[in-house]
């Protein structure tokens, strides 16, 4: 995986005398040759990859082109399909299935908090039914299109065996958000996953400065996700495609790092007095995970909202996956969208604090976490 992660999309650069990777910034592209820009046109509005010059950003970008080769190569698939975020890119499968005249997903609680936002207000034209992961069997209708889940689940870590979930799907393709985890960490696609979906914003980019989503999958669902993105114009810009491919180089040390420190944390956090759970996964239960991740989250037995004002070094924000150890509540934030009673189907209770945990020494860390906690009344 380091080696991969260094080299992916990477290939051709010494052929063309490059050592870093090219960015273009072009909206458009110049052809005297209008009658061949006509039938690549007809090409590309199916989805399908065209060969040659681009024509306008939209329809594609080399930069953005090569980040998804390099993710798809990291996560075992054959296509990968990026998007400006990765709300555009789960909406980009929503619209696909429905689109294909199956309209129902069947999904697991519980899922980042827009996304099952998004899921629930069949805004997209979707159904859904909502079931635990051994009943997925069950919830399976003719029409059913997708089955959903997050594992490790966003913000209560929980772990879902992903090959028992794609063998009670039958036939039903199940997308697996890998955010959390990253393929540094898991590979769904190794459980039977027939699509995996990232915030590129979060590990993959690694540095909080790039917003992004993407889909790795088999070629025939990533030509549907091009029509969709081709139509609705949810294009991932070239400037986050450079930044994150760049990310994708130091992938598997971060996330060895940050693993380890998660680790050191956990288990500190469960020995203090006013901390009443830690959520942490443990990767010998289901053997997906090489380790436990750079996640974790932790119920506080004080006020939640002191916690986060009383932290100095640990940043107080949303999000994840940077550089630096983010704090946050989700009760407040990423899950704030989701009604209160569909968060406790969750398993999120309102003491739950998430962090994710960044470089920095993990001594440092802890001080600065111990003494917000004592802080607190």
């Amino acid at each position: 995986m380091w080696t991969r992660a260094v080299h992916a999309g990477r290939d051709d650069l010494t052929d063309q005398g490059l050592h870093a990777v090219p960015l273009d910034l072009s909206t458009t592209y110049p052809s005297r040759d209008s009658r061949d820009e006509a039938e690549r046109l007809d090409a590309m509005t199916t989805g399908a990859q065209v060969t040659g010059m681009p024509i306008y950003a939209r329809l594609g970008n080399p930069t953005v082109a090569r980040f998804e080769g390099a993710i798809a190569e990291l996560e075992g698939c054959e296509s990968g399909v990026a998007f400006a975020s990765g709300m555009a890119a789960l909406s980009a499968c929503l619209l696909a299935t429905v689109a294909a005249g199956r309209p129902h997903v069947v999904a697991a609680r519980p899922l980042y908090g827009t996304s099952d936002h998004l899921i629930a207000s069949g805004l997209l034209g979707n159904q859904i039914t909502w079931a635990d992961p051994a009943d997925v069997g069950a919830a399976i209708r003719p029409e059913t299109g997708l089955v959903i889940v997050e594992t490790p689940a966003n913000p209560t870590l929980a772990e879902i065996d992903v090959r028992a979930v794609v063998d009670a799907a039958g036939g039903v393709p199940v997308l697996v958000d890998n955010t959390f985890a990253t393929p540094a960490l898991q590979r769904p696609t190794e459980f039977g996953a027939a699509v995996v979906l990232h915030s590129a914003t979060k590990f993959l980019g690694g540095h909080g400065d790039a917003m992004g989503g993407v889909v790795t999958c088999a070629e025939d669902f990533a030509q549907r996700l091009r029509q969709v993105r081709i139509a609705t114009g949810g294009v991932l810009h070239p400037s986050a495609a450079y930044l994150l491919q760049r990310g994708l180089a130091t992938l598997p040390v971060r996330m060895e790092r940050s693993s380890a420190t998660a680790a050191v944390l956990a288990e500190r956090l469960l020995a203090h007095p006013k901390v009443s759970a830690v959520h942490y996964p443990d990767p010998s239960k289901l053997g997906q995970l090489a380790t436990g991740g750079a996640m974790l989250s932790f119920e506080s037995g004080t006020p939640p909202h002191e916690v986060v004002s009383a932290v100095r070094l640990i940043t107080p924000a949303v999000s994840l996956g940077s550089t630096d150890t983010l704090l946050q509540h989700p009760a407040s934030l990423s899950h704030h969208v989701v009604a209160p009673q569909d968060r406790a189907a969750g398993g999120i209770p309102d003491t739950l604090l998430r962090l994710s945990v960044g470089l920095e020494s993990p001594e440092d860390l802890w001080r600065d976490l111990d003494q917000a906690l004592d802080r607190t009344t």
